[in-house]
């Protein structure tokens, strides 16, 4: 069977399997250290106390939710999911932080985004290029519905580069590939885009990688294991039995204070010419 980004086919999955989404992109964005990479950029972009600010692929909500409890963006926020679970379950999220009011949800595609051209004087996608069908159209579409002089800011991580300790070298690197495959309709696409700003009246203006590495215990790359894995045998990319071997290794490694996981994220802050 051919492996499926679950995000790519979100629509498909069952409710048990969206809820585990909700819950991996909420631990996502309560971790520290992928937490730091969105303040890195956002103290970047300077956003104006008025701006008009667009998330594509805006998920639970958690990236507004944090812009509307914390700092002077006071601004009108909109975020766009192309899944009604989980733009329902964005809303209610912000319902419960009390920011419902300063932000608006809806669903939407990011291929064909239904909004004026020139709209936003900022548009974000946060680890949404990674997932979709088709990323050039994806940034064509950000650079329309900014207005001339705004920024677009695409966030996401080269998954090639995503690791996890295992002695058996051979399988883990294997595994690593599943993982990446399995979960990422593009995992190579952060490498692609500099060939394909200036296609769509783009301007660089910064751009800059991290490392998110965890070493002796595990968080993020914790949560991206226990989502993802199943979607690798489901897929049957490599055998059940030495799948869950490898689970069960990461698990007692993070047990142990002896876990190993990094992956390479960057991030492009580009200006509509």
């Amino acid at each position: 069977m051919a492996a499926r980004d679950p995000h790519r086919y979100i629509n498909e999955l069952d409710e048990a399997a969206l809820q585990r989404l909700v819950v991996r992109l909420e631990s996502r964005a309560m971790d520290a250290v992928f937490a730091a990479l969105l303040d890195k950029y956002v103290a970047r972009l300077k956003l104006r106390s008025s701006a008009r600010l667009l998330e594509v692929g805006c998920g639970t909500g958690a990236n507004l939710r944090k812009l509307a409890r914390c700092g002077d963006f006071k601004g009108e926020s909109v975020g766009v999911d192309q899944c009604q679970t989980i733009i329902d379950a964005a809303w209610s999220f912000a319902q419960t932080e009390g920011v419902g009011d300063r932000i608006m949800f809806q669903v939407g595609d990011a291929h064909h985004l239904d909004f004026p051209s020139g709209t936003f004087d900022a548009v974000i996608a946060h680890t949404l290029i990674s997932h979709a069908a088709d990323p050039a159209l994806v940034i064509k579409e950000m650079a329309r519905v900014v207005r001339p002089g705004g920024m677009v800011v695409v966030f996401d991580g080269d998954y090639s580069s995503l690791t996890f300790g295992y002695p058996d070298h051979d399988f883990g690197s294997r595994m690593d590939a599943a993982l990446a495959n399995a979960t990422f309709n593009n995992p190579r696409i952060m490498r692609d885009l500099p060939r394909l700003l200036s296609d769509y009246g783009l301007e660089l203006v910064a751009a800059w990688g991290d490392a998110l590495t965890e070493i002796g215990n595990g968080s993020y790359f914790k949560s991206f294991a226990e989502t993802y894995v199943p979607y690798v045998i489901k897929a049957s990319l490599l055998p059940q039995s030495e799948v869950e071997n490898w689970m069960n290794d990461q698990q007692k490694a993070m047990e142990d204070g002896k876990f190993f996981a990094c992956c390479n994220y960057y991030t492009y802050m580009v200006r509509r010419q």
